[in-house]
C-alpha cells in the first residue's frame, strides 16, 4: 500500500512570541517494510534556524528556532510512503516462549537505537508500576509463546479500556489511565509497555499512522485523520520486532503508517519545545492519510 500523508499544525498565541524552540518529529525513521519519499516541512513564518538530525532512538528531529515576535505558526509536512503488503506475522507454534526472550534480551549485546537492551527498563512516561505487572502476570506466564501471549494482552486491553478522546490528555500518568480503564491510545500503548516490561521484555512506545476507512457510501474526510500510538515488542532474534495496537486489539499490518520509536512517547512527541511570551496558545491539527489509488481518481 501507498499513502499519502498532510499533517497541519496551527499554533495561535494570545500574545506575541519573542523566542520558540520546538523539535518536530515528523519524518518517517527507516524501518523495515517501510520507504518514505518526498518528504517536506514547511513552516510559516520561516525559522532563524531549522536543522535535521537523527534521535537517539529510531526518530528524525527538526530543530526550529523561531526569533522573531510572532502570533501564529504553522507547521505542515507531507510524505509518501509505502508500507509492505502482507498479511501481519501470525502467531506460530515454534515461537519462543516469554522467558527465552526475556532471557535472549539480556544478552544480546546490541547498541543501535533498536538495540533491544534499550527498551527493558522503566523510563520517564512509562515506569514500572506493580499493579500493572500483577493485572497482567496471567497473560504473560513465562511459558508462553510470546506473539500469543502479547496478542491476548492487546486484545484484553481493547475489552477491559474505555476509548474516551478527552478525559485524559498527553500529561496523564499511566498510573491514572490504568486507574481508571479509560484513555486514548497514547494511555493504552503505554499501559501495553509497562505490562511487556515487568514481564521482562523489551517493549517500545511507536508513533505514527493509522489508515481509516469512512463508513460504507461515505466519502473520507480529509482533514480527519489523527495521529496513532502503537507498541512493538522484541520477540526475539529470529522474529525480530513486531507490532501491537491495543486500542484495536490487533497485530500491526499495511494500515499502519511507522514514524518513531522510542522508550515512551517522551521521546517521540510529534512536537515540543519552549516559548518566550504570553502564556495563553491554542493548537490545531489536521491530518490527512490518503491511500495513492483514492488520488489517482479524483
Amino acid at each position: 500500500m501507498i499513502y499519502h500523508v498532510r499533517h497541519r499544525t496551527i499554533i495561535r498565541y494570545a500574545s506575541p512570541v519573542r523566542l520558540a524552540r520546538f523539535n518536530v518529529r515528523l519524518q518517517p525513521a527507516p524501518w523495515p517494510g517501510q520507504w518514505t519519499a518526498d518528504y517536506a516541512l514547511d513552516v510559516d513564518p520561516a525559522p532563524a534556524i531549522m536543522q535535521a538530525r537523527p534521535g537517539g532512538w529510531p526518530v528524525q528531529v527538526a530543530r526550529l528556532v523561531i526569533e522573531s515576535p510572532i502570533r501564529q505558526l504553522t507547521i505542515e509536512s507531507r510524505f509518501r510512503a509505502g508500507v509492505q503488503d502482507s498479511a501481519p506475522p501470525a502467531p506460530q507454534a515454534d515461537d519462543p516462549t516469554i522467558a527465552m526472550v526475556a532471557q535472549a534480551a539480556l544478552l544480546d549485546r546490541g547498541m543501535g537505537p533498536a538495540a533491544p537492551a534499550h527498551y527493558l527498563y522503566a523510563s520517564s512516561r512509562a515506569p514500572l508500576l506493580a499493579d500493572i505487572g500483577a493485572w497482567a502476570h496471567i497473560m504473560l506466564a513465562p511459558d508462553r509463546p510470546v506473539i500469543a501471549a502479547a496478542l491476548d494482552l492487546a486484545c484484553r486491553i481493547k475489552a477491559d479500556f474505555r476509548y474516551s478522546p478527552g478525559a485524559t490528555d498527553a500529561a496523564t500518568p499511566v498510573a491514572d489511565a490504568f486507574a481508571a480503564r479509560h484513555g486514548v491510545c497514547q494511555h493504552f500503548a503505554h499501559v501495553m509497555v509497562v505490562a511487556l516490561r515487568c514481564a521482562g521484555l523489551p517493549a517500545a512506545y511507536v508513533s505514527g499512522y493509522l489508515r481509516t476507512d469512512p463508513p460504507p457510501g461515505m466519502a473520507r474526510l480529509v482533514g480527519a485523520d489523527a495521529m496513532h500510538a502503537w507498541v512493538m515488542l522484541w520477540c526475539g532474534p529470529t522474529r525480530g520486532w513486531i507490532g501491537f495496537d491495543p486500542t484495536n486489539g490487533v497485530i500491526t499490518g499495511n494500515g499502519h503508517l511507522f514514524v518513531a520509536m522510542g522508550r515512551d512517547y517522551a521521546d517521540v512527541a510529534p512536537m515540543d519545545g519552549l516559548f518566550v511570551g504570553g502564556a495563553g496558545q491554542s493548537l490545531q491539527t489536521m491530518v490527512d492519510v490518503a491511500p495513492e489509488e483514492e488520488l489517482a481518481v479524483l
